[in-house]
């Protein structure tokens, strides 16, 4: 990963860049609608994840396609028009690439992408195209009130012997207040039907694409919730 780097730093006159189209904290105090659009998001990267108004589901933007990952596992694509209190975004290229050719459980796994990150001080997007002997996942169904995040119950699954592909960020933990600290990662099957939130996996074999990203772009929302929100 230092040859990545040495290379990072060399083209960085360009750089590349992640779009947050509000600052996480809002939605973990509870403000779940926004206006912006998945047609808006798209204008900022083909590669993401979030959520939707009144955490209608996960969100996975993969390809220039942004699809909803219901409580049922299900997957399904999302109209232009369909809008987001939370969507993280990015032009996906990545800098370098990992073969992992033999099996590993989450450990392992979490292991691996932890020296692929050659700076805890970037943002990074990374993709896991691969097979996956086991996946559990969980999603979040339509709230009818605004509460805190820590107040709303996921619903958890798996699925098993799947190819498919797992898509996100690495986030500064300098930078919790913006977007989930840490690895943050959803999953879309090959097929496209179905997906979710990562919450572990055991890996057969995988490709892992990693994009070292040292530009933000930040959205602050003008709805009247997100003005009077106490966001400290």
């Amino acid at each position: 990963m230092e040859l990545a780097l040495n290379q990072f730093l060399d083209r960085e006159a360009g750089g590349s860049s992640v779009y947050l189209s509000a600052p996480v904290n809002a939605l973990m105090k509870g403000i779940y609608r926004e206006r912006t659009t998945i047609a808006e998001v798209k204008k900022h990267g083909d590669f993401g994840l979030g959520t939707f108004n009144s955490l209608d589901g996960e969100m996975m933007l993969l390809d220039s396609v942004a699809y909803q990952l219901r409580t049922d596992g299900i997957a399904s694509v999302v109209a232009e028009n369909v809008r987001t209190p939370f969507a993280c975004a990015a032009f996906f290229n990545p800098l370098s690439v990992e073969e992992v050719q033999s099996e590993m459980d989450y450990a392992a796994f979490k292991a691996l992408l932890g020296r692929l990150i050659p700076s805890n001080n970037l943002f990074l997007a990374i993709r896991v195209d691969g097979e996956f002997r086991r996946i559990k996942m969980w999603s979040v169904a339509a709230q009818l009130d605004q509460r805190p995040i820590e107040q709303v119950h996921p619903v958890p699954f798996e699925f098993y012997e799947v190819k498919g592909t797992l898509a996100g960020f690495f986030t500064p933990q300098f930078m919790k207040d913006l977007c989930m600290p840490g690895f943050h990662l959803h999953f879309l099957s090959d097929d496209h039907s179905h997906g979710g939130h990562l919450l572990e996996c055991v890996v057969k074999r995988a490709r892992i694409g990693v994009q070292l990203i040292s530009h933000l772009e930040l959205d602050l929302p003008a709805t009247f919730d997100y003005l009077t929100a106490e966001l400290t």
